[in-house]
């Protein structure tokens, strides 16, 4: 069973989104368990203070040391090691490849929450393996990127999901942002659904999710695009039909 535990200040808010729906399920059938740690739980101090100011001077405070290696020391005594990753704006950013490799690489993550301005260097140097980030924007905290990557990461556990085909035709799977979707009604504010995916012709219809997929990496995507390996057979001829129906766009 895969094994996610996450260290933060806000754990019954964390645990409840975690525990909804798909994820809520896979736990319920023993193919994952996520667990939340509340890290005042591990604090000496009898406010629960598990923050303070920073030395050198400077705005806001900074989340001590000790609290977190407490709550971080708690999980790995009862569960074994972790790899640990802390949310930072100084990690590599995340992407699909990376919630591959930890689904693959690893059975147990410990995500380490940060708040205020970060948390202790010294805390990092002894327990943290990985930092990560979601993007180039600041957040007040690291719940949010926590709960990003744990349900990257969780949905790629087997059991998690019923096939891998619901996972592998998505956007960054194969370096393609998927093909526009449609559902009932088949007309809708005057729209229609593309008759080629009422055809009941599964090779066409393939197809056609192929171009499509590629067309819309290359209008929104061109960073993408531009790393695709299209030089099979099949792709060259699929390179030949767009660019003879969408000559706009190559």
């Amino acid at each position: 069973m895969y094994r996610i535990d996450i260290l933060t200040l806000f754990d019954e808010t964390v645990g409840d989104v975690l525990s909804e729906s798909i994820l809520g399920r896979a736990q319920e059938r023993d193919y994952l368990r996520i667990e939340t740690h509340q890290i005042r739980t591990y604090t000496l101090n009898k406010q629960k203070q598990v923050d303070d100011y920073p030395y050198g001077g400077g705005r806001g405070a900074v989340m001590q040391a000790d609290p977190l290696y407490q709550c971080w020391k708690h999980v790995v005594e009862a569960l074994g090691p972790g790899h640990t990753i802390y949310f930072s704006p100084a990690g590599h950013t995340f992407c699909q490849a990376d919630a591959k490799r930890l689904a693959a690489e690893y059975d147990h993550l410990i995500l380490v929450c940060g708040h205020y301005e970060g948390i202790d260097e010294r805390f990092i140097e002894e327990c943290v393996d990985e930092e990560l980030s979601l993007g180039d924007f600041v957040l007040t905290g690291g719940e949010i990127p926590a709960m990003a990557v744990a349900d990257a990461v969780s949905r790629l556990i087997p059991g998690v999901l019923p096939d891998p085909e619901c996972f592998e035709n998505e956007s960054h799977w194969n370096g393609l942002l998927e093909y526009p979707q449609y559902s009932r009604p088949e007309e809708w504010h005057g729209k229609k659904v593309p008759a080629i995916l009422l055809s009941g012709n599964h090779a066409l219809i393939a197809k056609w999710r192929r171009k499509q997929a590629i067309l819309r990496t290359k209008r929104r995507r061109s960073d993408m695009y531009e790393k695709l390996d299209l030089s099979s057979k099949t792709d060259r001829k699929l390179m030949e039909e767009l660019k003879a129906e969408y000559p706009e766009d190559f």
